[in-house]
């Protein structure tokens, strides 16, 4: 079964850092392109980064750019999403998909549980 598994969530206070991780299995991981998004209360799921296969190229939304770094680990199916300076608007549920380097789109309609990540002040 295709499957991820988001870790690392938590509470952290304006300014600080977490860093999250995406566990994939169930399909060859280092064949695909992999992105992160997050979903805040009342709002609909947004596209926050993406990297290629093997890592070499990288895109983010504007409002994270220069603040999160999108990493990814081939030989341990692993995909991670560093936030540093976190902002109140940071604070959503983080999923993390297959997805599609020529539009963005996600590879996969099923998503994991996801890990809820709160910015306090």
């Amino acid at each position: 079964q295709v499957q991820v598994v988001e870790s690392g969530g938590g509470l952290v206070q304006v300014g600080g850092s977490l860093r999250l991780s995406c566990a994939a299995s169930g399909f060859t991981f280092s064949s695909h392109a992999m992105g992160w998004f997050r979903q805040a209360p009342g709002k609909e799921r947004e596209f926050v980064a993406r990297i290629s296969r093997s890592g070499g190229t990288t895109d983010y939304a504007d409002s994270v750019k220069g603040r999160v770094t999108i990493s990814r680990d081939n030989a341990k199916n692993t995909v991670y999403l560093q936030i540093n300076k976190a902002k109140p608007e940071d604070t959503a549920v983080y999923y993390c998909n297959a997805v599609y380097m020529s539009n963005g789109m996600v590879a996969s309609l099923n998503w994991g549980p996801g890990t809820q990540v709160i910015v306090s002040s």
